[in-house]
């Protein structure tokens, strides 16, 4: 057994959307430093651009403006990117939003808005590119790594209806997909993740030290453990893992 090579990435194509900031540019880091080239899509071209300047520091990482909460800005991602590569390796489907309302006032356009994005956009960007993904599955497989979270999985005290509802489908469509795409060689896997410093995420980003006292890891995510998570399944080491999710939360989820 040569374990070498186990979490490398080189020579590999990854497209990740919502890639220019939190979440995503973590793991657009973690792949470039295993040598993939990175691609990263984001609603605001400025900001995408940014980022892809300063990761590009680290290796191949280009930036695709994209609005992937439409099958129209879909598809238009899936162009812009078949510009540069004919194949695709990697897809993380990391694009999300949030809304927060009392029950008696949560409004129809925060439930849309919400599980449009994040859990429709990941099934029909991931059917338009599915062609890209399987000429990639030759020598190895193409992966399709969904990002939900632990509030998909447990409940918290916050009221977030449509948030909570989407990444609880997306964690079931992550299994569902990945049983039908398995025979084309495509594994598809999700992560959960819990307090990460991000935008969306402004308590973890702004009370880090308020909140870590109810993480039994006794502090907040930090890149590296996304970017391993993330590592690890679009990997040979994660070849094995199909359909589950990786709850990525300093074990906050057992404590609930």
């Amino acid at each position: 057994m040569d374990t070498t090579r186990l979490f490398s990435l080189e020579g590999r194509s990854a497209l990740i959307t919502g890639g220019s900031r939190g979440i995503g540019r973590m793991i657009a880091e973690g792949f470039l430093a295993q040598g993939a080239r990175v691609y990263i899509s984001a609603r605001k071209a400025a900001a995408c651009d940014q980022t892809a300047k300063e990761l590009s520091a680290f290796g191949h990482c280009v930036s695709l403006r994209a609005d992937v909460s439409t099958l129209e800005g879909a598809q238009a991602l899936v162009d812009a990117y078949s510009k540069h590569e004919d194949t695709l390796d990697i897809l993380v489907n990391n694009a999300g939003a949030a809304w927060g309302a009392p029950y008696e006032e949560f409004p129809e356009s925060g439930w849309d808005k919400v599980v449009d994005l994040n859990l429709k956009t990941p099934f029909f960007l991931t059917q338009a590119l599915t062609p890209m993904l399987k000429k990639a599955a030759t020598d190895h497989l193409a992966k399709v790594i969904n990002i939900a979270s632990i509030d998909g999985i447990s409940v918290n005290p916050q009221e977030t209806y449509s948030y909570a509802a989407s990444k609880a489908g997306l964690i079931q469509l992550t299994r569902r997909m990945a049983l039908r795409l398995a025979q084309d060689r495509i594994v598809v896997s999700a992560i959960a993740p819990g307090a990460f410093a991000s935008d969306m995420n402004k308590v973890a980003r702004d009370h880090g030290d308020e909140i870590k006292g109810h993480i039994p890891a006794g502090r907040i995510g930090e890149p590296e453990d996304m970017a391993g998570a993330a590592i690890y399944l679009a990997s040979r080491a994660g070849d094995y893992v199909m359909g589950s999710t990786l709850i990525v939360d300093g074990g906050v989820t057992h404590a609930r």
